[in-house]
C-alpha cells in the first residue's frame, strides 16, 4: 500500500444521542446502536488494511452528562467488553485502552484487563478504546512523570526531546495518527490525541455515528490517499 495510506486511523464517534432523538428514541438507544457499529467498522478496518484503530469512547468530560446516561453507558461498556471478546479472537485483533481506568468500577476494570490479556498474542489490527481519556491530561501526566524522574536524577533535562516525551504517553508503542475521522457534523478535535494528531489528516463526516458504514470508512481512506502530506516540507 505504500506510504500514502492511513495505517493508524482514529475516530471521534459523535452523534449517537442526536441520531436517537431524530428516531424519536432516548439518547441511550443511540449509544446502544453506536456500540454495535463498532463491530462492523473494526471488520472494515481489517479489510482495508488499517493496522491501528483508536476510538474515542468515553472522555474525561463525559462525566458531566446526566447520571442516568452515565449509568447506562457503564452497563453498556461492561456488556460490550465481554461481547467484543469473540469478535476480537476470531479476527486476530489485539485490544488496548488509553485513559485513566481507575475511575471505573471493579467489574469494568476486570473486563478491560481480561480482554487485553485474552488478545495480547493476536497479531492483526490493534484496537484502542479511549476510556476516561483527555488529551491535555495525557500530556500533563507525561510531564509529571518525566519531572519525577528528573527529580530522582534518572533523566538529565537535556535528554528531553519529542522522542523521549512520547514514551510517557498512554499508547507509546504505536505510531502517531495518520487519519482522524469525526462523525456527527462537528469540526473540532475535542481534546482527543492532541500530541498524536500533530500531522494527521482530518475528515469530517456529516453522518451520525450510528449511520457510519464501511463505505464511509473506505471513502475517508480514499480522501486521505488523494491528499499531499508534506510534514512542513515542500
Amino acid at each position: 500500500m505504500g506510504e500514502n495510506f492511513p495505517y493508524h486511523v482514529a475516530i471521534i464517534m459523535d452523534g449517537n444521542g442526536r441520531w436517537a432523538k431524530q428516531q424519536g428514541k432516548n439518547r441511550t438507544y443511540g449509544h446502544y446502536i453506536g456500540s454495535n457499529v463498532v463491530d462492523r467498522i473494526v471488520e472494515a478496518a481489517i479489510d482495508e488494511g488499517v493496522r491501528y484503530l483508536t476510538l474515542y469512547t468515553f472522555s474525561t468530560e463525559n462525566w458531566k452528562r446526566p447520571k442516568s446516561e452515565i449509568r447506562f453507558l457503564m452497563v453498556l461498556l461492561k456488556k460490550q467488553l465481554v461481547k467484543k471478546r469473540d469478535l476480537f479472537l476470531k479476527k486476530n485483533v489485539r485490544f488496548g485502552v488509553i485513559g485513566e481506568i481507575d475511575s471505573f468500577d471493579e467489574q469494568i476494570r476486570e473486563n478491560i484487563e481480561g480482554l487485553i490479556e485474552a488478545t495480547q498474542n493476536n497479531t492483526g489490527l490493534r484496537v484502542n478504546l479511549a476510556l476516561n481519556y483527555g488529551g491535555r491530561y495525557e500530556i500533563v501526566r507525561a510531564a509529571r512523570q518525566i519531572a519525577e524522574e528528573v527529580k530522582r536524577g534518572d533523566i538529565d533535562p537535556n535528554q528531553i526531546d519529542e522522542g523521549l516525551f512520547a514514551r510517557y504517553l498512554y499508547a507509546h508503542d504505536i505510531p502517531d495518527v495518520d487519519l482522524l475521522i469525526r462523525t456527527g457534523g462537528e469540526k473540532r478535535v475535542s481534546n482527543f490525541l492532541l500530541w498524536q494528531i500533530s500531522y494527521a489528516e482530518f475528515v469530517f463526516v456529516d453522518k451520525y455515528w450510528p449511520e457510519f458504514t464501511r463505505d464511509d470508512l473506505r471513502a475517508a481512506i480514499e480522501e486521505f490517499k488523494r491528499r499531499k502530506r508534506r510534514f512542513g516540507g515542500l
